[in-house]
């Protein structure tokens, strides 16, 4: 066979093989970003059949809309803020207006998910405000950025507390709520009381791998391409997305928690985002808890650690 033309079968061979990777990274990075209409619930890669997971790997996981799965069992209000979409959150008010907790939830939650840790807030005294992210619940859209723009959410509650008159603000958040709010510290100098963050990932391209280790597949090489895919859907460069980076700027109290069984964010991650942090920080860890399923086992823990955080900044 010629030269020239083993060069050209190659060259074809390179090219198609580019564009089936690029095509594949598309259709992830698509359904990793963007919720789907239908009921059925979210896929769980750790469920599913061989056959399951092979569509899985070429096709991504399906992901519904957030829905509101209850509502408060206490009297709250609802407000609306225009912030990327018209988002919807819950006030709960107590008597004793310490403060306020506003409480922002993780990759395919919504508000309602974060209504016994706003329980708890409400019973130390603070003020709790619920926040569905957009695409999340009441608010509007029908995508997430995984945090990125997310942040714009977190900086318009924290501006509408302030524009209420409230001194003691805090921020909670839980794994890309945790990374909305590092952002928003990074991007706008937020200046809140202190934050309060639960499993927060490093970088996107490192949550991406995640959601690859989650099906049996190796995160290299193309998690990248799902990053880089990710981003040009959703209009930002995806590699810059690095709340291990945007850590760097919080110089507010932090308090961190961590589940060591956490199978999405292993520990170096969060000791590099801990090392970042520029302020006061501590760190609480749960050895038997996963990704964010802190108050199943440690709900005496994580009470005691947040009180004494809030009590103390």
């Amino acid at each position: 066979m010629p030269y020239k033309k083993i060069l050209r079968r190659t060259a074809w061979s390179v090219l198609i093989l580019f564009v089936l990777v690029n095509l594949f990274a598309g259709f992830h990075a698509y359904k990793f970003t963007h919720f789907s209409d239908t009921k059925a619930p979210r896929t769980d890669p750790r469920k599913l059949s061989v056959t399951g997971k092979l569509k899985t790997i070429f096709f991504g996981v399906d992901n519904p809309r957030p829905v509101t799965r209850r509502k408060p069992d206490r009297p709250y209000q609802t407000i609306h803020l225009q912030s990327n979409y018209r988002i919807e959150c819950w006030l709960l008010k107590t008597p004793e207006g310490r403060g306020t907790v506003a409480l922002f939830h993780g990759y395919s939650g919504e508000k309602s998910s974060l209504l016994e840790k706003a329980y708890a807030f409400t019973e130390m005294g603070y003020n709790a405000v619920l926040v569905d992210f957009m695409g999340s619940g009441g608010s509007g859209g029908n995508h997430t950025t995984i945090g990125y723009k997310e942040s714009q959410d977190v900086k318009t509650v924290y501006d509408y507390l302030s524009a209420q008159g409230e001194k003691n603000i805090y921020l909670f958040g839980s794994s890309l709520g945790a990374a909305a709010v590092l952002k928003a510290l990074h991007d706008d100098a937020l200046r809140p009381r202190g934050i309060i963050i639960e499993c927060p990932f490093a970088t996107l391209y490192d949550a991406t791998c995640a959601r690859f280790r989650a099906v049996g597949v190796p995160g290299f090489p193309l998690a990248g391409f799902v990053v880089f895919w990710g981003g040009v859907e959703n209009g930002f460069w995806g590699f810059s997305h690095r709340p291990v980076r945007y850590a760097e700027d919080v110089k507010v109290p932090a308090l961190m928690f961590y589940g060591e069984k956490d199978e999405r964010v292993p520990r170096p991650e969060i000791d590099a985002i801990y090392a970042a942090l520029a302020g006061s920080k501590k760190l609480v860890t749960f050895p038997e808890a996963g990704h964010s399923n802190y108050f199943a086992k440690y709900r005496y823990e994580w009470v005691t650690a947040s009180r004494r955080f809030l009590l103390e900044h």
